[in-house]
């Protein structure tokens, strides 16, 4: 019973932390649609929209930041369509969650650090600008669809607005990261290892299935599982292509249809999967 509560509050604890870091990203985000939504409406939105044509480039260099707050602050502007789907590809893809600073720890060189980051955000930026040259957008959802839709008071003004949005995707990060935690805490890091490395023909679908879990223990594991040689450079891309973090947590509690959210998931994982194997082919891995 000890244990048992050791882990709960430890798992708390580590949610509690991690979704505190995110508060400012959200609030800030949040402030930025309330700002376009009560001063210019539409015609600020149409604004970006145009400007949008070079958004997977910006979307690719942001989410190199290594911290998860740019694919929660690109989930929220994606759900208000003030950002492409693909600057929204181009952010979850080049997410680095905690791969940089586990990687900076275990003395893995500025070199091959820098190949490795590189090459997300070139395939972020790839990616963004295919999806965005495939899919046009033509649905009429605006900004003040997500003020509705969360049945907020607006008419209280943008701070106050603002900070309802922050408290309840914060509180709602709180508790499916404590939830994650605490499944993590009970099965063990450990599980995780030994799937991947019993199993390493399937280590790029097992990678990206792990990367998809919004928690930093995925991308640590994956990128800890890497250094020790236990899967290949392209499965631990596979993994941290899927990282984005609280990035598709936000995506799902912000934008409300469900099935372009599980489209956007499922292509985020078939896309880390594809990638990490295409890259393990062409010898990717001696490259580093």
């Amino acid at each position: 019973m000890q244990h048992v509560l050791h882990i709960l509050v430890h798992s708390f604890e580590h949610a509690f932390f991690d979704a505190l870091k995110l508060l400012p990203f959200l609030f800030l985000t949040y402030l930025l649609m309330e700002m376009m939504e009560h001063t210019a409406g539409d015609k600020a939105t149409k604004i970006i929209s145009r400007s949008g044509k070079v958004g997977p480039l910006f979307g690719g260099f942001l989410g190199a930041v290594p911290q998860c707050g740019f694919s929660a602050s690109g989930a929220g502007l994606y759900s208000g369509r003030v950002i492409t789907l693909g600057t929204l590809f181009a952010i979850f893809l080049s997410t680095s969650d905690e791969m940089i600073p586990v990687m900076i720890s275990n003395g893995v060189g500025a070199s091959t650090l820098l190949k490795i980051l590189g090459t997300k955000v070139l395939l972020g930026i790839a990616v963004g600008f295919v999806v965005d040259l495939l899919i046009k957008r033509k649905d009429n959802v605006k900004i003040g669809d997500i003020c509705e839709t969360e049945g907020c008071h607006c008419e209280d003004g943008i701070f106050r607005s603002a900070i309802r949005h922050t408290i309840g995707v914060f509180i709602f990060i709180l508790a499916v990261g404590f939830l994650l935690e605490a499944v993590m805490g009970f099965v063990g890091e450990d599980v995780l290892s030994r799937i991947m490395s019993d199993t390493p023909f399937l280590s790029n679908v097992v990678a990206a299935t792990v990367g998809l879990i919004p928690n930093c223990a995925a991308s640590v594991v994956v990128t800890e599982l890497y250094i020790g040689g236990v899967i290949s450079a392209g499965a631990m891309l596979s993994g941290t292509l899927t990282g984005a973090g609280v990035g598709l947590l936000v995506l799902f509690r912000t934008n409300k249809s469900l099935k372009e959210n599980l489209l956007i998931t499922l292509s985020l994982w078939v896309l880390g999967i594809a990638l990490g194997i295409v890259l393990d082919l062409v010898g990717f891995g001696g490259l580093l």
